[in-house]
């Protein structure tokens, strides 16, 4: 009997993955008239099928907009509802309609139907074994994903492993046990079979590495330190990774790595080509020309340590409040500050443009509060490339999953699970701040597991802001609930010593996870929704 073609794009693969946003996965996934036995039967399809499941796989600053994310946490804050209403989880106003959550449900299940159909149907095509068997491992890895990235923010969620039509879809929530184990169970086969890396025209590929940093991932999530330590250390001992550092010593080489000269690096696990094509339509300036619709809060920018490796609320009021004025008073931060963020009276790109939020002058397009300008005063600086300017877009990659990334979780794990002093925590930790310029951890300092957690939290939001794990991290540790409550604060005007009050935020208990999408609660009489929505 024959199968009507479903949920399977048939576009050319260089077609597929051009194209950007949420909006592709309806205008691709459309039944067509093509009978199964008349489509799965070549490579070339088979290559476009794949193709197709790679879709989901998450933009920086377009389509999943993984940076965008920063916003839901403490970090940042989200202006701008065409690009998606992210604003209203900060204020507890989301609900099973929110756009944010339909979408990432939406586009996640769509792409395991599309691994599923793979799955099941490839073996028809008449192909190179060797590549068809790793064309299964590298979709089984990407179903696991998927479902990881639904976990996460859904908690408990359907494991579907077998296509089904929308009138079949009536699978019930797994336990959260239940999805973990199969998603540890899949990434640990399929790191055991893929390649460690491929060339570089197919680096983008999901390899052994990515399934073992995606399981060091969602291990620290669950506290799993045991089974984060020991996919780490695979990820290390690979040999393929190391953290970027610019053959020009002149150079920050942490900024260079969100540049198009840093962009082929071996510190990137998992990108997403072109996935900062975007960029200076969502963070830069408006007076260069651009559009603002992320700013950094003064949480994030108070993090940074001074070049001496002191916290600046350990300098004392006048030094604090220097350093709120200027955040890098006396050129005295830490290197990554720049590399992440743009502030006020800084120079940018061109050295006779000065960013000015406080400058009531109406012709002043970077005022705070200004249509498409900062909210806070303060701007992410991370994948702006001048050679976008002109066309206000590009083909920068975005890095999903960096080796910073990695070595960071382990040697948190390391803490966390009590073997504090082993040698390779203080190891990892300086090669990390060596590369942005920092000192060596003070170990005269830092010689408790209590001080080291604080330390590598610290670590974590310097290293890897806006990248999208701060919304996971402030969960895993228990601090969600202090740090998403009350007043969030920007930039400090120079005129008055204030920092500016951006707005108030509201959390509660069922703001942990997601609401289940309307329309899924709607189609599938199965299905339950979330606490308290």
């Amino acid at each position: 009997m024959k199968m009507k073609f479903s949920y399977i794009c048939i576009a050319a693969f260089s077609i597929m993955v051009a194209l950007t946003g949420c909006e592709k996965f309806l205008t691709n996934d459309h039944p067509t008239r093509i009978a199964d036995n008349e489509w799965w039967t070549t490579e070339a399809n088979a290559i476009g099928a794949l193709g197709s499941i790679y879709a989901g796989v998450p933009d920086g600053s377009s389509g999943r907009n993984v940076m965008l994310t920063s916003g839901l946490s403490d970090e940042a804050v989200n202006r701008g509802d065409h690009i998606g209403k992210y604003d209203l989880y900060t204020r507890g106003l989301q609900n099973p309609t929110w756009d944010v959550a339909e979408w990432i449900w939406r586009d996640n299940y769509l792409d395991i139907r599309r691994a599923n159909r793979f799955l099941e149907n490839v073996d028809k095509c008449f192909m190179d074994s060797l590549l068809r068997d790793r064309m299964k491992y590298e979709a089984r890895a990407l179903r696991a994903y998927y479902h990881l990235e639904c976990l996460l923010f859904f908690g408990r969620i359907p494991i579907s492993t077998v296509s089904l039509t929308p009138e079949e879809n009536k699978l019930k929530r797994n336990t959260v046990d239940e999805v973990y184990n199969f998603i540890l169970t899949e990434l640990n086969t399929c790191g055991e079979k893929l390649p460690k890396e491929y060339s570089n025209e197919e680096a983008w590929r999901i390899s052994s590495g990515t399934c073992y940093a995606l399981i060091v991932r969602m291990a620290m999530y669950f506290k799993k330190y045991d089974v984060a330590i020991d996919a780490a250390k695979k990820v290390i001992s690979s040999g393929v990774y190391r953290l970027h550092r610019s053959t020009n010593a002149t150079v920050n080489s942490y900024a260079e790595l969100f540049t198009y000269t840093g962009e082929l690096n071996k510190e990137r696990i998992w990108y997403r080509r072109d996935g900062c094509g975007t960029a200076w339509t969502r963070f830069a300036p408006a007076g260069i020309g651009g559009e603002t619709y992320l700013s950094p809060t003064n949480t994030v920018v108070d993090n940074f340590e001074t070049k001496q490796g002191f916290t600046i609320r350990e300098l004392g009021a006048d030094s604090l409040l220097a350093y709120r004025i200027n955040p890098n008073f006396k050129n005295n931060r830490d290197p990554r500050l720049t590399g992440a963020v743009l502030f006020p009276g800084q120079n940018f790109i061109d050295a006779s443009y000065i960013l000015k939020p406080f400058d009531p002058n109406p012709l002043n397009l970077d005022r705070i509060g200004q249509q498409k300008s900062t909210a806070t005063g303060f701007w992410v600086r991370k994948y702006l490339d001048a050679k976008d300017r002109q066309a206000k877009s590009g083909t920068l990659d975005f890095m999903f999953i960096r080796y910073a990334e990695v070595l960071l979780s382990y040697a948190e794990a390391l803490v966390e699970s009590g073997d504090w002093q082993n040698p390779d925590v203080i190891t990892h930790l300086n090669d990390i701040r060596n590369r942005a310029g920092m000192p060596p951890v003070a170990v005269a300092r830092y010689n408790s597991q209590e001080t080291l957690r604080t330390l590598i939290r610290r670590e974590r939001q310097a290293e890897l802001c806006f990248e999208g794990q701060r919304f996971f991290d402030i969960r895993r540790w228990g601090t969600v609930s202090t740090v998403m409550n009350g007043e969030v604060f920007g930039a400090t005007d120079p005129a008055t010593g204030i920092a500016t009050k951006v707005q108030d935020r509201a959390y509660t208990a069922r703001d942990y996870y997601w609401p289940i999408p309307e329309k899924e609660m709607l189609s599938n009489p199965n299905m339950e929704q979330n606490d308290d929505y």
